[in-house]
């Protein structure tokens, strides 16, 4: 029976929890960390870290794409960011970074983003910028918006982008607009011919849509971050993202069920911030996390210490801030794998899930999966 609580006459409430309200109850086992495995695969597309980064300009550059790649992960560019739109994107940061010295003025990074992405979309910026990721040998994906998927698609794919991230604040099976045809994203993936990420949701009834239009992953969560998005607090929407992935996990196992075994993958995308999150949304059902503000501390990030998700750039309704990223630098290979000599778990984001499952006896992240949990109250 579902958790409800009343909060007025004749109203009531799911009770939900996030992943702070959670903790991983270790089994009757151990094993040793060397024999753990974190690899996972998504169509034909095989990784050895369960790690897919926020499809933003502060963190994903095609150089640093290239970089995850390489490490075991999958690096996913912005078609309709800072690439696809300058030739010169290190210029348009360096306007970032000095708008965000202006103390004076907590809104003049985001008019700086703002007008950046005012600028039109160049198909040979992004052409170019998929083409430095192609060469490099490494999984070649990118995200777009709902809006944009339809108009922005066949060339993406001409590129040679072989995963294609469809992304918004929230999604569904349909977008609606007024005066235009709306995306109906099961006919969109049926004539595409390379697998298809599409988010973000927070409740079974969505997941499980999306999982019938043939998407061969589903993102759980609007790549919350304290401090930098503000969906809750703009559009009073949000889900804790223990419960929201757990819930994504039963649609996954449902239309397993219902399609006689069509396995769709949950990506976790927000709430995360230390190693033991990332444990902890394994631990709830995903099968990779969506990480951004957690690798804006790498010194290779391209946003030199700044941070946003794509809904910033909104031209009248921001839903995230350009924030300050984490204040310590280490590169991205220290930072995924350590060593680290920092106790707080925003080191070895990865080693420390190995640990994690290594203390708990599972070998790798499927089994994980089915690791106990406990609640705080």
């Amino acid at each position: 029976m579902r958790d409800l609580v009343e909060i007025g006459m004749g109203r009531t409430a799911r009770r939900a929890y996030d992943l702070d309200d959670v903790e991983i109850v270790p089994s009757r086992r151990t094993r040793s960390s060397s024999v753990v495995s974190t690899s996972w695969q998504i169509d034909a597309y095989r990784f050895d870290l369960p790690l897919v980064t926020h499809p933003t300009d502060a963190i994903v550059s095609p150089g640093t794409a290239v970089a995850v790649g390489e490490l075991g992960g999958l690096g996913v560019l912005n078609a309709e960011g800072l690439w696809a739109r300058h030739a010169n994107v290190e210029d348009a940061i360096f306007q970032l970074v000095r708008a965000a010295e202006d103390l004076e003025d907590p809104t003049a990074v985001g008019r700086v983003l703002q007008e950046l992405h005012a600028a039109p979309i160049r198909l040979d910026l992004l052409t170019e910028a998929i083409k430095t990721v192609r060469e490099s040998g490494v999984t070649v994906a990118a995200r777009v918006s709902p809006q944009h998927a339809a108009e922005l698609t066949p060339d993406l794919i001409s590129a040679g982008v072989e995963i294609l991230v469809v992304q918004g604040t929230i999604i569904s099976a349909e977008h609606v607009v007024r005066d235009a045809e709306p995306l109906n994203l099961k006919d969109f993936i049926g004539r595409l011919d390379v697998p298809v990420i599409a988010g973000g949701v927070s409740d079974y009834r969505t997941a499980m849509h999306l999982m019938r239009t043939g998407a061969a992953g589903v993102i759980v969560g609007h790549g919350y971050t304290p401090g930098v998005t503000s969906t809750d607090r703009v559009l009073g929407i949000g889900v804790p993202m223990a419960t929201a992935i757990i819930d994504a996990a039963a649609a996954r196992r449902d239309y397993l069920d219902e399609t006689g075994g069509r396995y769709v993958h949950v990506l976790a995308d927000g709430g995360m911030t230390v190693s033991g999150d990332i444990a902890k949304a394994i631990a709830c059902g995903a099968d990779a996390v969506m990480l951004g503000s957690p690798l804006a501390a790498a010194s290779d990030a391209p946003g030199q210490g700044l941070y946003w998700t794509a809904a910033a750039a909104h031209p009248s309704l921001p839903r995230s801030r350009v924030a300050a990223g984490p204040d310590y630098a280490v590169d991205l290979k220290t930072l995924l794998f350590g060593p680290s000599s920092d106790a707080e778990g925003v080191v070895n984001l990865f080693g420390a899930l190995r640990r994690a499952m290594a203390k708990t006896g599972y070998s790798d992240l499927k089994e994980f999966q089915r690791v106990g949990l406990t609640v705080r109250r």
